[in-house]
């Protein structure tokens, strides 16, 4: 009898964009120690967690104009932390502005908070509250999921959302999961992946390729706003020794198998 599969973990990631004589990226590399995807250039995220549920449950504490459903509200939300707590750019309102938060207090509440937020030793809701807080969830837009292969020892369902960084907010990486953080056009990290200068996984390579036809961080938002996200799980296959992954033609990556021989 087989094994069951291993459970695919709830998980949140944001391309955070902005203009620089076209889009450029914000993305981290992995410490390598971390267990999944060490080493990797990577966009800010993590794991969907307890406490994005407190938030759902104070509907005070975010933006839900456009009536995002439960499920949908913590995957936003844990999107939001996850950033905060690995670059410190954090999508909020002061409660009652139409603004997103200054550079300056952003950088002010990281230097107070984001420490203890990342140790456990502090929620985010009560960051979120005790600063007078909205999460701007409306500023994303729902841009891909994908679900880790059936068989791979740990596996994430991953929600990806793009959304314009805030003004001057530039972002650094936490020293402690990532390693390292810069912004890149998507074809200079996709050029880097293809020469050995970054490692990248499949999703983000296939994401990236996706972003760079985009001209500007308005057109990418627009593209992902009229466009139907469709889920994609790999089918990982062989065929002699190369190694191939299916994937649905409708995601809108440019193809449906690809030879991942040279690693993922």
């Amino acid at each position: 009898m087989s094994a069951e599969p291993a459970p695919a973990r709830p998980a949140s990631t944001i391309l955070l964009l902005r203009n620089r004589g076209g889009i450029e990226v914000f993305m981290m590399v992995r410490h390598y120690q971390i267990e999944f995807a060490s080493g990797a250039l990577v966009f800010p995220g993590g794991s969907v967690d307890a406490g994005d549920q407190d938030i759902v449950d104070a509907p005070e504490l975010y933006d839900n104009r456009q009536g995002f459903d439960a499920a949908s509200l913590k995957f936003r939300i844990a999107a939001i932390r996850e950033t905060f707590e690995e670059s410190g750019i954090l999508l909020a309102r002061p409660r009652g502005s139409a603004q997103l938060v200054t550079a300056g207090r952003a950088g002010e509440i990281g230097q107070t908070h984001r420490t203890a937020l990342c140790e456990g030793k502090e929620s985010f809701a009560r960051i979120v509250a005790d600063n007078g807080l909205v999460l701007a969830l409306d500023q994303l837009a729902h841009y891909a999921h994908w679900i880790t292969p059936v068989g791979m020892p740990k596996r994430f369902d991953t929600h990806f959302f793009i959304a314009k960084a805030p003004p001057e907010q530039v972002g650094v990486h936490d020293g402690k999961e990532a390693t390292d953080s810069i912004w890149v056009s998507p074809r200079e990290a996709v050029e880097g992946g293809a020469s050995g200068r970054f490692k990248l996984p499949f999703p983000t390579t296939r994401n990236l390729i996706r972003l760079g036809k985009q001209p500007t961080v308005e057109a990418a938002l627009a593209d992902a706003g009229r466009s139907a996200v469709v889920t994609v799980m790999p089918v990982v296959s062989r065929d002699g020794d190369r190694r191939l992954l299916r994937i649905p033609a409708e995601a809108g990556y440019d193809g449906e198998l690809f030879d991942v021989s040279g690693g993922v």
